[in-house]
């Protein structure tokens, strides 16, 4: 009898324990539904908003107007701005160097009689910075060698003046002004730019049409014109697309003054030096410089750019 009466009280015990282990698992079932029931949903779209854009009823490139109203060249145009507005960091990259760069550029455009716009064929061509391309082309205004040899530039393996941004603008805005003459719009022209004037040439006569909005042309040129055309809303009307950039953000030029040097230089670390930089920082203002070291065995002069003191750390100065 005493048996009979533990293993009833076992059985009891497992029956109590089991009710409070039940208990226990239904509250905290429980828990999350009512956590859930009192945390709203939060969406992405609460603080970010992403909508068609409207294209510019004016658009033009270089005072030349863009027939929008043709749904083809339409949707080429939409394409360029959707691409280039909601693609964030690389515009306000572009926004960044546009205010470093484009004074430089600017004034030699306009001595030279060529349209403001053509500012942004070099921010297409190359985003603004000294990259070399898989086929060569190099340089802000990403010249072949051969064309800009053609335009005047020294290319060697000393120097490259391709990436010398004053003379690389002189010499772009030296073939503009040929190849306008050619093809008698601006449009056409930097499109040439792209594809070459031969390529344009030969699809104006194989088409049979003299204007860039009726060319069918391989995407990169096809879509070259309508980029540029991008950038420049964008760039020129970042809040209207969405940036919030204050002047302080942009990144700005330090100011330099000239040495001009007719002799073989055989370290160009310790010419820097002698003005307390170091290479790194000779070679951010004299990129066309692409050796450590100059031959010149003809005593050319050549003038090279170094920035005023007080803006980047001295030689030595915690290194």
């Amino acid at each position: 009898m005493k048996h009979i009466k533990n293993i009833l009280a076992g059985i009891g015990l497992i029956v109590v324990m089991g009710s409070l282990i039940f208990a226990v698992q239904s509250n905290t079932t429980e828990q999350p539904e009512k956590v859930a029931a009192e945390t709203p949903d939060k969406n992405v779209s609460d603080g970010y908003k992403i909508s068609a854009i409207e294209i510019p009823s004016d658009l033009n490139f270089a005072g030349e107007k863009v027939p929008v109203d043709d749904p083809e060249v339409l949707e080429r145009v939409d394409r360029e701005f959707l691409v280039n507005t909601y693609w964030q960091s690389n515009a306000l990259l572009l926004m960044k160097r546009a205010n470093k760069y484009f004074p430089i550029i600017e004034p030699i455009l306009a001595k030279n009689g060529i349209p403001d716009d053509f500012k942004y064929l070099a921010v297409a061509e190359s985003a603004l910075i000294d990259v070399a391309s898989p086929k060569g082309a190099a340089g802000m205004w990403h010249f072949m060698k051969a064309t800009g040899r053609e335009y005047g530039l020294e290319v060697n393996a000393n120097v490259d003046e391709r990436y010398h941004i004053e003379k690389s603008t002189q010499a772009a805005c030296e073939y503009i002004n040929k190849w306008k003459k050619r093809f008698g719009t601006w449009t056409l022209t930097a499109a040439s730019y792209n594809a070459g004037p031969g390529g344009i040439q030969k699809y104006m006569r194989i088409q049979k049409v003299d204007n860039y909005y009726d060319l069918l042309l391989g995407q990169e040129t096809g879509r070259y014109v309508f980029r540029i055309m991008a950038l420049k809303e964008i760039l020129s009307n970042p809040d209207k697309y969405g940036f919030d950039v204050e002047k302080e953000d942009f990144y700005k030029t330090v100011p330099t003054f000239s040495v001009q040097v007719d002799t073989a230089v055989t370290s160009w670390a310790d010419f820097a030096k002698l003005y307390e930089i170091n290479y790194k920082i000779l070679k951010r203002h004299n990129p066309w410089l692409r050796e450590p070291h100059l031959n010149n065995a003809s005593r050319k002069k050549y003038v090279v750019e170094i920035p005023n003191k007080g803006y980047y750390r001295m030689v030595g100065a915690g290194q």
